[in-house]
């Protein structure tokens, strides 16, 4: 699962549920909050280091295809929304990380924070939250397939990440 963490440095003494509770609260009170992601499951759409900001919705606003924010089990997580269904007589959304195979259990109203509105890797914003389309539904299914290839891929997206911008150092 893909889990999320605040941009700042609040310090390794804080225990993660305690940092989740309060990127949890702020969403909640002021309807906003922008965290750096720190796991694999959306990769190649998130990649870890990335920094999403997330606005506040309810379920109904939210539609298949798109980003959302859910805490469940004192974690926050960033999965992709492949339905809508009724679960215990209730709405809910099944998400499911883009590297992933399983869905997860259902995500109700409480557990919704909000949607994913933007994407910044490194000081570019991504262009498409969307679902992988093309080459990258492509790659997704690679990654899906093995966590070397995964492995791999992040790696070489670093390396990439480090020349492109020494280019754009260099030509400053």
């Amino acid at each position: 699962m893909l889990g999320v963490g605040p941009p700042m440095n609040i310090g390794e003494n804080v225990p993660k549920a305690v940092a989740c509770g309060m990127a949890e609260e702020v969403v909640r009170a002021f309807g906003k909050i922008r965290l750096r992601v720190v796991g694999t499951s959306m990769v190649p759409s998130l990649l870890p280091g990335d920094l999403i900001s997330i606005q506040r919705a309810d379920l109904s606003e939210i539609l298949r295809g798109g980003i959302v924010l859910f805490s469940q089990n004192g974690r926050l997580l960033v999965h992709r929304v492949v339905s809508r269904s009724n679960s215990l007589g209730a709405p809910c959304l099944i998400t499911r990380g883009d590297r992933l195979r399983h869905n997860d259990p259902p995500v109700f109203s409480s557990e919704l924070l909000g949607r994913v509105v933007s994407i910044e890797r490194g000081n570019q914003q991504v262009k498409s939250i969307a679902p992988p389309s093309g080459w990258m539904r492509v790659m997704g299914r690679l990654l899906k397939a093995s966590d070397r290839v995964t492995y791999l891929y992040l790696r070489l997206a670093a390396c990439w990440r480090t020349l492109f911008s020494r280019r754009a150092e260099c030509q400053a």
